[in-house]
């Protein structure tokens, strides 16, 4: 587990020593400069998990990495392996207690850090430390793996920039504001959430289901529907078959549909959307209506409001008129 320097250059040279020692030293300056102040504060257990955005990466991430170990988690709201990474994530964090802060980043809404840590799939995980960026790994990996990197992680930050992490109050968080009143539906989507954490995909589309039977509009159900749907179909597909025909036989319209499918589930979502406004292009009738239908599909596991949405939107407009 090697640091390179926050360039993003995704090269180690020579230099990644120097920067190194330069990062260490900087680090050691904050700590004693926060030591003649007082020493930080303890934090509460939630505050061990934040979100982070472009216009605080500087101040959450880089300044805090030079008193701790910062995981980030490069994560969106359609992507179903986050979804289970992230929670241990988070239990992990307040179980390390203080060991490493998590910092959570949604991709879709910071597309230039995504970009600046050259990340092509989601979940990554990297990590920050005395400013420098530690690559750890990518995908919904074994809890028991994730345990391992991050004992490797507190270890660098220990060995080599004095990292020991920042104190803890157990009871900070006892005051809390209570939480909200369960929902109507709250059971329902709890049962659906449930469904898919155990792989029981039939179950988690029947659960929402059962509250779009009752609200038809209901926007978590109208999405969770459209990403346990998504799943049930790809879930036996076999990747480098599909793509290799999708590949082989460019107007086969279901080959097209399937690779679509797994674009999208690989977090390729302009790729997804780009292969079926082409498909609807240059196909018609029955065709052309399948690959459509199945654009609008992939609509709803994205979200109508993300702004790749609105661009397939209006380019499926200008293929079909």
């Amino acid at each position: 587990m090697q640091p390179r320097n926050m360039s993003m250059s995704g090269v180690v040279d020579l230099a990644a020593v120097k920067a190194a020692g330069e990062a260490k030293a900087k680090a050691e300056q904050v700590r004693a400069e926060a030591a003649r102040q007082g020493g930080s504060a303890a934090v509460s257990p939630s505050a061990l998990v934040i979100d982070v955005d472009e216009a605080g990466f500087e101040r959450d991430v880089l300044q805090r990495s030079a008193e701790v170990p910062v995981v980030l988690d490069f994560w969106a709201e359609w992507c179903e392996p986050c979804k289970q990474l992230g929670p241990l994530l988070e239990r992990l964090a307040v179980e390390y207690n203080g060991r490493f802060l998590l910092a959570k980043i949604d991709v879709d809404a910071n597309q230039m850090l995504m970009q600046q840590f050259g990340i092509q799939g989601i979940p990554a995980v990297f990590a920050v430390v005395a400013g420098q960026a530690l690559p750890l790994f990518q995908g919904a990996v074994p809890e028991a793996q994730i345990r391992e990197t991050l004992d490797q992680l507190i270890q660098v930050g220990e060995e080599r920039f004095g990292l020991t992490g920042i104190a803890v109050d157990a009871d900070a968080d006892a005051s809390a504001p209570a939480a909200r009143p369960a929902g109507p539906y709250d059971a329902l989507l709890e049962a659906a959430m449930s469904a898919l954490d155990a792989g029981d995909l039939a179950g988690a589309v029947q659960a929402y289901k059962n509250v779009l039977a009752d609200d038809p509009a209901h926007p978590e159900a109208k999405l969770g529907l459209a990403q346990a749907e998504l799943l049930t179909r790809v879930q036996d597909l076999d990747p480098g078959a599909v793509r290799r025909n999708a590949a082989d036989k460019p107007a086969d319209v279901a080959a097209q549909i399937a690779a679509a499918d797994l674009d999208l589930v690989g977090g390729h979502v302009q790729d997804a959307f780009g292969r079926l406004v082409e498909t609807v292009r240059r196909t018609a009738g029955e065709d052309r209506n399948a690959a459509r239908l199945r654009l609008l599909e992939l609509f709803e596991v994205i979200g109508s409001d993300d702004p790749r949405v609105t661009a397939a939107r209006q380019a499926l407009a200008r293929v079909l008129f």
